[in-house]
């Protein structure tokens, strides 16, 4: 297993890492995903940890919380051969501050988190979302206290706009705390938007991707196709899931769908595996957050790494999914073409 640098931490993580989703299957949302109990999910971290893959990831309102318990008996007694990447910040309960990047709020769901995970210490923790109001130094000051105190390793966001993280960044570096290291971020071949704004921004700031649903919400499994029905088993059956995910064209999706065909019958491997070895090679990605039902699916998975597409592949990838910019970034890629930089 090839591993990589978080970012511009020295921490250094695998290109692929167990998402943990599937873990739990509590409510209508999370049991479109699976329902892994810790039998099932033990299992699935013993396969992970024979393929060097060490990185699980989850969040504290993954199945209510169920998740986090399930992966922490998964890795009980192995604790130091792993890493553990959990997020805070969605609502975790009925009162006025269970929600948010408060002070009050985020050191109660660490401490919940290292409870149901039954650890002493977090070693990457992400802002699920950006909480607007709540200041960025309020959210800051006190992540830099749990990293002080030992309870955190590392620090991340997850699905921050541009501003959002530049602001965040900007207030680290003022104030001396820790600065946030990964970014936890949708991106695949039916969703390249990551691409526009928050990409060059990781390059700039040493910021790694950490890549959630590189299956484009389970669009690119190889099991949906032009004229055929949706498959028996599948996330999208649920409509909730649906509505709450990214939106895409059917006719964008089969284009997309076409290519990867194509790419798959030329190199001998998967639909899954070659979009995920295509978000292997894009740039300011650390790793890819991969989910599995099964242990067949997980393997599968297993099998994107180890190998390249070639230039060729991926400019067929390239092209087959590639969507007119929002603005202004349409705009400004305008700008780059008419001005190239000197050479």
């Amino acid at each position: 297993m090839e591993y990589r640098q978080l970012g511009g931490a020295g921490l250094r993580v695998p290109v692929l890492s167990l998402g943990t989703a599937t873990f739990g299957g509590e409510g209508e949302f999370f049991k479109a995903w699976g329902g892994s109990g810790a039998a099932e999910a033990t299992r699935l971290v013993d396969i992970c940890l024979d393929a060097g893959v060490t990185m699980f990831d989850s969040s504290n309102v993954y199945s209510g919380g169920l998740a986090e318990t399930t992966l922490g008996k998964a890795i009980k007694g192995r604790r130091n051969r792993v890493l553990i990447s959990t997020k805070g910040s969605f609502r975790s309960g009925e009162g006025p501050n269970d929600v948010g990047s408060s002070r009050y709020h985020l050191v109660n769901a660490v401490e919940d988190s290292l409870r149901r995970l039954g650890t002493d210490y977090i070693d990457l923790y992400q802002m699920h979302g950006f909480d607007a109001g709540t200041p960025v130094e309020e959210t800051l000051s006190t992540l830099d206290d749990l990293v002080r105190a030992g309870k955190l390793r590392y620090i991340g966001c997850s699905n921050f706009s541009g501003w959002h993280l530049m602001k965040s960044l900007a207030a680290s570096d003022r104030h001396g705390w820790a600065r946030y290291v990964a970014h936890q971020a949708y991106y695949s071949l039916v969703g390249r938007d990551y691409e526009w704004e928050l990409m060059p921004l990781a390059l700039d700031q040493r910021v790694g991707a950490v890549v959630w649903s590189p299956l484009g919400w389970g669009r690119l499994t190889g099991k949906i196709r032009r004229g055929q029905p949706m498959p028996t088993v599948s996330r999208l059956r649920s409509q909730t899931v649906v509505d709450l995910g990214p939106q895409v064209s059917d006719e964008h999706l089969f284009a997309v769908m076409d290519a990867l065909d194509a790419v798959a019958a030329d190199t001998g491997r998967t639909v899954p595996q070659v979009a995920i070895n295509w978000l292997l090679q894009r740039p300011s990605v650390s790793t890819v957050i991969i989910g599995a039902r099964t242990e067949d699916q997980l393997r599968q998975n297993l099998g994107a790494t180890g190998w390249a597409l070639s230039g060729e592949h991926v400019a067929r990838l390239d092209a087959a999914s590639a969507v007119r910019p929002a603005y202004p970034y349409w705009h400004q890629r305008g700008f780059v073409e008419r001005n190239p930089p000197p050479v």
